[in-house]
């Protein structure tokens, strides 16, 4: 027995663990992409996407998704349909790898994803047999994989080494990554405020280190470290933050958030930020966004005045890949215990800020919504024809925003059977991928906000294309409840 816990102490002291992964900034962070006239086009139509956590059941699922917005071309008219309305895409756990992709390379990074990715066994370089007593010693002791697993298997496959200083040089769509701050029990957002309040430079961020401290699993991983470089930059904290701070009317989420990034810049507080699983704190990645509305100091953001004028549409889906509720083990007196209990714990954490947190979105952009309208219609027709580049069509209160979630409960009861049994994992059956991919199809298809998104597109006249049985993109619209 003596030997024995001197084996286990040893192996304990053998845990992984990570140095961290960012670099120190003299000066400010800028934007993740660069918004300009150009660059928004006629800006009418607004996607903005979230893809929650749920191992590569949760890829492919948000990758379902993209492709039946991609099925919209027969509606637009483009052969990448709805794709190249995206301007924000949010991803959490296994949907930040997707989000990350569709983020870096655009529509063109969903060819040969499936084959490249959702395929692949992400798990190559892991240590997760549940039954090897190292691995289950390294896991108890702070996490049995390091970011030398799944962050060196997704540069491997995937991103080639690119950084969010690449993301913003290539692409168009703002790419929110979503871990957890397990200190301040906060999500934590890569983004130019947060890495500026660490005097940390996020351009020279790699794409998989953050997509891998997003899918850090706890006992799996180690969490992610990232260096608090306070006195290294001339920090000053936002104006909202220091309004929030004696506004009673701030919310939580707000005041929370504002709480993190106080806690960054003090060496007496912070010197390392330890991150894991974004799903902990919120799994459809859909606080930054309530959190952006609620500290915004104008009522445009946290778009740009241009694309505030320009917009008609817009829509936000949310690809919820969770399974439903183990009930196993409620039919006997017995249990859960050990693992069990520890997941059944995590799961209710997780989904109880999840609901709260897409609640808080939804909310938030119903307000933002009227506060869009309402700004327009006060804006002189000089500063329109300025943001807008002209007054023809213009229409300050045509405005309209589609929230909408696709989960399995858009599938039939027999396909959601069939989903409930894939397992959160880094590697899963060819049949199970493609079991995912169609039901995030499907999910997409079956949301109301969707269709009456499309319907919207083509001047509300629902009932009378339904009557004429008229298929748009290969398939019928659902009427809109």
């Amino acid at each position: 027995m003596k030997k024995l816990m001197i084996c286990l102490a040893l192996l304990a002291g053998c845990a992984a663990w990570n140095r961290p992964i960012n670099e120190s900034l003299s000066g400010s962070n800028a934007a993740l992409v660069d918004i300009t006239p150009e660059s928004i086009g006629s800006g009418e139509l607004y996607v903005g996407l979230a893809f929650s956590g749920g191992g590569m059941r949760a890829s492919a699922f948000a990758y379902g998704m993209l492709e039946e917005l991609r099925s919209a071309a027969g509606i637009t008219g483009t052969p990448n349909g709805l794709l190249d309305n995206v301007r924000l895409v949010s991803g959490v756990s296994g949907g930040s790898v997707t989000a990350a992709q569709f983020g870096l390379y655009g529509p063109a990074g969903l060819t040969g994803y499936r084959e490249r990715y959702l395929l692949t066994n992400a798990e190559k370089y892991m240590a997760n047999s549940p039954i090897n007593p190292i691995t289950i010693v390294k896991g108890l002791s702070g996490g049995a994989n390091g970011r030398n697993t799944f962050a060196r298997y997704l540069d491997e496959v995937l991103y080639k080494g690119a950084t969010f200083g690449d993301l913003r040089a290539r692409s168009k769509i703002k790419t929110w990554i979503n871990a957890t701050d397990m200190a301040n029990n906060t999500p934590f957002l890569f983004s130019p405020e947060t890495f500026d309040a660490l005097c940390s430079d996020l351009s020279q961020v790699p794409l998989s280190e953050a997509v891998a401290a997003s899918a850090a699993f706890p006992l799996v991983f180690s969490p992610i470290v990232l260096e608090a470089h306070q006195g290294k930059c001339e920090y000053a904290e936002p104006d909202w933050l220091t309004a929030a701070r004696h506004n009673p009317e701030a919310t939580a989420a707000m005041k929370a958030y504002g709480r993190a990034l106080e806690s960054y810049a003090d060496p007496e507080e912070v010197k390392f930020v330890k991150l894991l699983d974004g799903g902990i704190t919120d799994n459809f990645g859909t606080t930054g966004l309530a959190v952006e509305r609620a500290r915004a100091q104008a009522p445009w953001a946290p778009m740009t005045p241009e694309e505030a004028v320009r917009m008609k549409r817009m829509l936000f889906l949310v690809a919820n890949a969770g399974v439903e509720s183990d009930y196993s083990w409620t039919q006997k007196i017995p249990g859960p215990g050990g693992v069990g209990l520890g997941m059944s714990i995590a799961t209710a954490s997780m989904s109880a800020a999840t609901r709260s947190g897409y609640d808080a979105m939804r909310g938030e952009l119903r307000v933002w919504e009227a506060e869009l309208i309402e700004w327009r219609c006060a804006l002189p027709p000089a500063e329109v024809r300025r943001l807008r580049g002209s007054l023809d069509g213009w229409d300050c209160a045509d405005l309209k925003l589609f929230i909408g979630q696709a989960s399995f409960e858009g599938v039939s009861p027999e396909m959601r059977k069939e989903l409930n049994k894939v397992p959160t994992r880094l590697r899963l059956k060819p049949d199970q991928v493609d079991l995912v991919i169609e039901a995030g199809r499907l999910a997409t298809r079956a949301t109301p906000e969707f269709n009456g998104f499309l319907a919207a597109l083509e001047g509300n006249d629902v009932d009378s294309r339904i009557q004429k049985g008229i298929a748009q993109g290969g398939r019928r619209i659902a009427p809109v409840n």
